[in-house]
């Protein structure tokens, strides 16, 4: 029984050095990007509800790009808060800025992609680009870094959004490490051939896409999703590029308590479920082959069983998936977490299993 332990012990360190060193790595030791502006026609689409406070910091940071040809799009899901009247405020003071106000539907009651489908239609613009109502870009050159990576082909750029640092906090560490590990994943399928999601808080597509899938109505009745099941239907191995130059990323002001990022996280696992078949099987390899790391570990180290051999393989495993967190970390300024790696990764593994088990008894709230 142990040394069939041991074997599937074996291949399970496999499994994760190819993840990491196969798949990951063509992210993590991938060449610095460079930014050549194209000057394409941008409409900048921030969809808000109830975010009277965040637009009132960030709408000006997008209105001051240093862009020659882009609208900013804004659209109000009805909102029960100041946000239209902010709204009116940045359209009176901005001329770029167009105004979409979203009545309450019965049939689409608080569904954020019928409100940005809305807002698609209203833009003027040959290239989309979102953010959410609480992001920000790190410098007035976003759009152009996000645009650069567009060609005649690659009509789809997924960005990265990443979350603020705050001191002195576990939580905010095991966020934005998540955050990371996200990233790391989608850039690197992506660079493979095989895209499978984007993160609406920096996501950017020819708008003829978006009416080549027909929007969002394949999976409007899935409230979430805006982002990652739309990339997870109109993205392929030919229309994809990925930006990560500092100048391309967005960050927002990340969750305060374990509740409220468990719950964000909910979300997104949920939706996760209606991913192609292919994407399905391969995070749940990943995520599975973590767990059982660590379960084999405990199990085999327990016995003392070739105790020599499984410290080997422990040692040879954390030395790749170290080397590779570091360099993807360090492409996304994000250099502070690298020491944490094997603490918030045993985190994030219970933190799976809760949703996992969480979600089969109740349905997450979505989109406000």
């Amino acid at each position: 029984m142990l040394i069939l332990l041991l074997y599937f012990f074996i291949a399970v360190v496999f499994i994760q050095i190819f993840y990491y060193l196969g798949i990951f790595g063509k992210f993590a030791f991938s060449k610095p990007q460079t930014i050549t502006p194209k000057k394409l026609p941008v409409s900048v689409i921030v969809c808000a509800k109830n975010e009277e406070e965040n637009v009132k910091k960030y709408i000006p940071l997008l209105a001051e790009q240093n862009y020659p040809d882009f609208e900013i799009v804004l659209i109000d899901d009805a909102s029960s808060d100041e946000t239209l009247e902010v709204f009116e405020q940045f359209e009176s003071q901005y001329p770029n800025v167009r105004l979409v106000k979203v009545k309450n539907n019965e049939a689409f009651w608080g569904n954020k992609k019928y409100a940005l489908t809305l807002g698609i239609k209203a833009s003027t613009k040959d290239y989309l680009l979102f953010t959410d109502a609480d992001c920000y870009p790190t410098s007035k050159e976003w759009i152009t870094a996000m645009t650069s990576q567009f060609t005649m082909n690659k009509t789809i750029v997924l960005g990265y959004g990443g979350y603020e640092k705050i001191e002195r906090s576990l939580l905010n560490k095991i966020i934005r490490f998540e955050t990371v590990l996200t990233a790391v994943q989608y850039f690197s399928w992506a660079k493979t051939g095989l895209p499978y999601m984007g993160v609406g808080r920096n996501l950017a597509y020819k708008k003829e896409e978006f009416f080549n899938v027909n929007g969002f109505i394949e999976h409007i009745q899935v409230r979430s999703g805006d982002d990652d099941l739309f990339v997870n239907q109109a993205a392929n191995k030919t229309n994809t590029a990925i930006a990560y130059t500092p100048e391309s990323f967005t960050y927002s002001k990340p969750k305060e308590t374990y509740r409220d990022w468990f719950s964000q996280k909910r979300r997104h696992v949920a939706t996760a479920n209606y991913y192609k078949f292919f994407d399905k099987i391969q995070l749940s390899i990943f995520y599975s082959s973590q767990l059982l790391f660590f379960i084999l570990v405990i199990l085999l180290l327990a016995f003392q069983f070739q105790w020599i051999a499984v410290l080997a393989l422990l040692a040879t495993r954390y030395t790749v998936t170290w080397i590779v967190i570091g360099f993807s970390a360090g492409k996304l300024k994000e250099n502070d977490l690298k020491i944490w790696f094997p603490v918030i990764e045993i985190v994030l593994i219970f933190t799976q299993i809760n949703i996992f088990i969480t979600n089969i008894f109740s349905k997450p709230v979505n989109w406000k």
